[in-house]
């Protein structure tokens, strides 16, 4: 199961990280990879909360829907695909640290991103989204502090 995980510290309290990132609208601001990305249940996020959205690797559309199956506020949210091509678990997880708060991102996927374009394009594949999320990540980082 290939496994892409990155961390940034960003320098803004925890409970603004947290609202930021729990709103799906919000997603593709940050997120090079996520082009679309919505609540598609009603009320308050939490576990059995769906989300919806589109992500694009290395030119592939991929569609999917994560449902919460963690959801901790202000800690730990995670998410699992239960519909689209490409099976994957998403965790976000926040800790207070000095100088504001270290935000790791982790995604787990059953087949390797590599799916999409088959399984031998998995390494190459997984370290292309890993650059992704890492820049993702600093791009999030420099979104919520330039108001700060």
């Amino acid at each position: 199961m290939p496994v892409v995980e990155q961390s940034v510290v960003i320098a803004r309290p925890t409970p603004d990280v947290w609202n930021f990132l729990v709103s799906a609208e919000n997603w593709p601001s940050w997120e090079a990879s996520n082009v679309e990305c919505e609540q598609i249940t009603d009320g308050e996020l939490g576990v059995g909360t769906r989300w919806r959205g589109v992500t694009r690797i290395l030119g592939k559309r991929v569609d999917w829907v994560t449902e919460f199956v963690e959801y901790q506020p202000e800690k730990v949210a995670t998410s699992k695909s239960v519909e689209g091509k490409i099976g994957f678990t998403a965790t976000t997880k926040l800790e207070e640290v000095d100088g504001g708060t270290l935000f790791t991102y982790r995604v787990d996927t059953e087949s390797g991103l590599g799916g999409v374009f088959g399984r031998l394009a998995d390494p190459i594949v997984t370290k292309a989204y890993s650059r992704t999320v890492r820049a993702s990540l600093d791009n999030l980082a420099d979104l919520l502090t330039a108001d700060s």
